[in-house]
């Protein structure tokens, strides 16, 4: 199976920047809408953003991170991109990558729920330090 790999990730002042990268093996990476989620110490996996296989439509969460992070990809590179901005002490987590199933609309009822998730990162860690 192909594997998605997340780098990018460490520790962080508050207030700075970081863009994680998320690396897709397989050749047929570029059909997949992409999603990121991070979850935080002792707490449940959480959505943050999504992008459609062309990257023509993205979607984000409605919570403290929107308007702080921008999702991206390079199907030539078969990479997806989360640029994050004014990183805050709760934004520590480890921050995951995965591939949406195929075939499933992209809406905020598909993209923000983990289980429609087919294929997942390992995780890259962002501590962020006051």
């Amino acid at each position: 199976q192909a594997l998605l790999v997340e780098s990018g990730g460490g520790l962080v002042q508050d207030g700075d920047s970081l863009r994680l990268s998320c690396a897709d093996s397989g050749r047929s990476g570029t059909t997949f809408a992409m999603g990121w989620f991070r979850q935080a110490p002792g707490k449940g996996r959480e959505f943050v953003a999504a992008i459609s296989w062309n990257g023509a439509d993205t979607y984000y969460a409605d919570s403290m991170m929107k308007g702080r992070v921008t999702i991206s990809r390079d199907n030539a590179e078969n990479t997806v991109y989360l640029q994050m901005f004014g990183l805050r002490t709760e934004d520590t987590a480890y921050y995951y990558c995965a591939a949406l199933s195929p075939g499933l609309p992209l809406t905020p009822a598909t993209m923000t729920h983990e289980y429609h998730y087919v294929r997942w990162g390992q995780g890259t860690p962002v501590p962020v330090s006051s």
